[in-house]
């Protein structure tokens, strides 16, 4: 069995998806807890690893040619472990350019607009209206473009579970939050039902869930939050 990869975590939508990846993929692991209330996120030994202070990130012992590597960036990271792996990324070259668009979806729209509506709708300091409906809008109309791609297929990316659902599912798992309603998106809800049935998924999420915190709490919005001061 391979040396452990180091995972930098914490129970949040982006951890969670190297967490589920990790479980999914069988692959040994060990968890460094990188507390974002907390300002772990810029410690110089992370920075080394994460230079622009974000959460995860891993350490493979065995990467490439058998050398350590490190990688941040979770979209970057899931494609390295499904590689790495033969795991979760398609069959050929046609299903794994399928895997990417949807990856690239989440990674460059669902991802930003969902946090800015949790941002936003939840922890902002200020009541912003025109805030609000902006990205509650936004989110609302990716998950129609969601909707329509799962009332085709029966994951995101195709026929069969990828790191493309691995992605979308942990911002997509917090709907509610994001006060979006699923009685017109039948498909999508059908696709959340069927991720919850996974272990994996469910053991990725588990990970360390008795940490995550109230962000209303102002000191750690200040932490998270303020980061362009740093």
């Amino acid at each position: 069995m391979q040396d452990p990869i180091r995972l930098f975590y914490w129970p949040t939508p982006n951890g969670w998806k190297i967490s589920i990846a990790l479980e999914e993929m069988g692959l040994p692991y060990e968890v460094t807890l990188i507390d974002i209330g907390k300002g772990d996120q810029f410690a110089p030994e992370f920075l080394k690893i994460s230079p622009n202070n974000r959460m995860p990130a891993i350490v493979d012992p065995d990467g490439p040619g058998g050398a350590p590597v490190s990688l941040f960036e979770s979209g970057a990271i899931l494609q390295y472990l499904a590689r790495k792996t033969g795991l979760f990324y398609g069959a050929d070259e046609c299903a794994r350019l399928m895997v990417d668009q949807w990856l690239m979806w989440q990674m460059g729209g669902l991802g930003p607009m969902a946090g800015q509506a949790h941002h936003f709708l939840k922890y902002a300091a200020q009541d912003l209206p025109y805030a609000k409906d902006r990205y509650r809008n936004e989110v609302a109309r990716l998950y129609g473009v969601l909707d329509r791609q799962l009332a085709e297929t029966e994951y995101v990316a195709g026929a069969d579970f990828t790191i493309a659902d691995m992605a979308v599912w942990p911002w997509a798992s917090l709907w509610e939050g994001q006060q979006q309603v699923l009685d017109d998106k039948p498909h999508l809800a059908r696709w959340l039902d069927l991720m919850w049935s996974r272990p994996g998924v469910v053991a990725g999420r588990a990970l360390h869930a008795d940490l995550r915190a109230d962000r209303s709490d102002s000191k750690a919005q200040q932490v998270i939050f303020g980061q362009g001061q740093r």
